[in-house]
């Protein structure tokens, strides 16, 4: 049983001595107040009222000893006193004030008349002498650490001077257990400049940083901005790389607001806080009405993006959740991690390959899914240009044979998870892709399903991609490797992308690709000097940054359109439509049929997959 908090739980030794001063400090607000009454002399007039003050003086000792404790002035952690202590006491001396000139209306004394604010005022200075003295010796104590020169204690740079910046200094100044000083704080606010915040110099704005980080010697920067936007943290975080310091960032506005910012809630800057935009909103309400109360289906869903759609369907009110991965591990930690976090979900975790017909359709007669979110497949470029067969087997027919089982057992959405390499692809994952993209579009001509795609580019941390590369590259000491310099990307994140999946099914009438709009491209050799730089190393210097040359099948840069392809704009400018190319449906079958001729032929070669799939995709371009 939780116990509740009552006075008893504070020392009773602390008690007593702060009421032991607060009748000391009744005592001499008593015949003080007579003292500066009389101008500071005790004259003939002063030792006249003496005689009733001593009359008072008992009833005022138990009337200010029980109003205090009314004001809970015995229960407070004097330590961390603040505004609030200071109106409670501000409260119980007025109340004082106020009850002594009624108790003098009733006794057979008399006082001067102003007596009595002089009393309420004495009395609140020495009791706020008091309580406020215990805040004062640690300040003291705080001023004196952070003075000291422990050589353990990192120079610190605070950036932002509002509420932020003082609950982190305020927090960093009072715990023997952060190994940090504030030497300094930087705001683009110039009424700031110049100034002090909690003792510590304000010395300017962003233009300041390097000058600042070489006069103190700064080795650690917390920007403490939770209501910047994207775009303005990237400005900072492009000026802050190049010190060399090391970096953390108070997360966001809701922990201002919660009041939960501390030096804990802290995080590490991350290579997504330099892409300089804001996170990507979806209209939650659009999601919420064709998903909640549905069962669905995610394929792949242990993987990076399957295992987000199952976060954030689980998050959106599903009926049932059916989970379909061959790779039992993955599976079983997104099967731990939503029974945790979603016990009231009616969640299903199988074990099967798309690759099998009879697996695939005795689940969807047994679970009837009515939406099916289509993630499982091979990804990884090269791996799959050694293996061009297992990527037709799993990517291709995999697909067929689920969209069809989908398309004969009602499901009312299918939501194939494409690739911008699909478009004008020069791999074989991409080009397999592009085929499972045709199949959707002709399966969408044939049921009553309404089957869609969803193209988009590279996902900022899924497994595979090149952030996770880079940091354990860099953990080793290096090289990074980039495969050309002049290479890019679009790049999202992980959530962004499946947000953005889930309101493209909403909008899904059957047979659009959906072509999500990933931003500026970035260049992925200024990503690993960026995230060189925030490990805290100098690129070229302390790693190296090694070109190892485009890898087979490998683009300079990704498109997300074909040319054939026009573009319509949806409700969300961040999702748009392609226009469906026509595919003519005989020669597609016949070439679908060629196809698992060759997959299924172990002595074909690897070149002679390739023929047949440039024969379903005119645009595949192979050496």
């Amino acid at each position: 049983m939780k116990t509740k908090f009552n006075i008893w739980h504070i020392p009773v030794s602390r008690i007593l001595i702060l009421l032991i001063l607060d009748m000391l400090a009744v005592i001499i607000a008593s015949y003080g107040a007579l003292y500066w009454r009389f101008d500071f002399s005790f004259s003939r007039h002063c030792l006249e009222y003496m005689r009733p003050a001593t009359f008072l003086l008992p009833f005022d000792l138990v009337i200010t000893a029980v109003v205090f404790w009314l004001f809970k002035l015995y229960k407070s952690v004097w330590r961390y006193a603040s505004a609030n202590e200071l109106i409670n006491i501000t409260a119980a001396c007025i109340i004082c004030f106020f009850l002594q000139i009624l108790l003098v209306a009733v006794l057979p004394i008399k006082m001067p008349r102003s007596y009595y604010p002089m009393y309420a005022f004495l009395l609140m200075i020495m009791v706020c002498a008091t309580r406020f003295s215990y805040r004062f010796i640690r300040l003291i104590n705080s001023r004196r650490r952070t003075a000291s020169r422990d050589p353990e204690k990192k120079n610190t740079m605070v950036i932002g001077a509002g509420e932020a910046g003082n609950a982190i200094i305020k927090e960093i100044e009072s715990s023997s257990y952060v190994n940090l000083r504030v030497l300094c704080i930087i705001d683009d606010n110039p009424g700031c400049h110049k100034k002090t915040l909690r003792g510590i110099p304000i010395v300017g704005d962003r233009t300041c940083i390097q000058e600042a980080v070489d006069a103190y010697h700064i080795e650690e920067i917390i920007i403490a901005i939770p209501s910047a936007s994207k775009l303005q943290i990237r400005e900072i975080l492009e000026i802050c790389k190049d010190t060399g310091c090391h970096m953390q960032l108070v997360p966001g506005m809701y922990q201002l607001i919660n009041g939960d910012v501390s030096v804990s809630s802290l995080r590490q800057v991350q290579i997504e806080d330099l892409l300089g935009r804001d996170p990507i909103k979806v209209n939650v309400d659009e999601i919420m009405g064709y998903v909640k109360d549905k069962v669905v289906m995610v394929t792949g869903g242990g993987g990076s993006i399957g295992s987000e759609l199952c976060r954030q369907i689980a998050e959106h009110g599903a009926r049932q959740l059916i989970i379909v991965d061959i790779y039992e591990n993955n599976a079983y930690d997104i099967q731990q991690e939503l029974k945790v976090k979603h016990p009231e979900l009616d969640l299903v975790v199988l074990i099967a390959s798309v690759r099998n017909t009879a697996r695939i359709q005795t689940i969807f007669k047994t679970y009837r899914p009515e939406i099916v979110y289509h993630a499982a497949a091979h990804k990884h470029v090269p791996l799959m240009e050694d293996s061009p067969i297992e990527a037709i087997k799993n990517n291709v027919f995999g697909t067929l044979k689920t969209a069809t089982a989908a398309g004969e057992n009602g499901a009312k959405k299918f939501v194939l998870i494409s690739t911008d390499k699909a478009v004008n692809p020069t791999n074989i994952m991409g080009a397999s892709k592009r085929i499972c993209e045709m199949i959707v579009q002709q399966l969408n001509l044939k049921y009553t399903t309404e089957f869609v795609a969803v193209r988009f580019g590279n996902v900022l941390g899924s497994n595979g991609s090149v952030i996770p590369l880079f940091k354990k590259q860099i953990e080793h000491g290096g090289p990074v490797t980039v495969t050309h310099k002049d290479i890019i990307r679009y790049f999202m994140t992980i959530p962004e992308a499946v947000s953005l999946v889930l309101q493209a099914g909403a909008y899904a009438k059957g047979g659009e690709i959906f072509i999500l709009d990933m931003g500026e491209p970035v260049r992925i050799y200024d990503l690993a000097e960026n995230l060189i730089k925030l490990s805290g190393y100098v690129p070229g210097d302390d790693i190296e940054i090694k070109i190892t040359g485009l890898r087979p099948g490998e683009k300079l840069y990704e498109e997300l359109l074909m040319s054939e392809e026009g573009m319509k704009d949806t409700a969300n400018h961040l999702i748009h439509i392609g226009k469906p190319i026509d595919v003519d449906e005989e020669e597609f079958k016949e070439g679908l049929d060629a196809l698992a001729g060759v997959v299924a032929d172990e002595g074909k070669k690897p070149e002679d997959v390739r023929a047949v799939v440039k024969r379903l995709v005119p645009t595949y371009v192979y050496k």
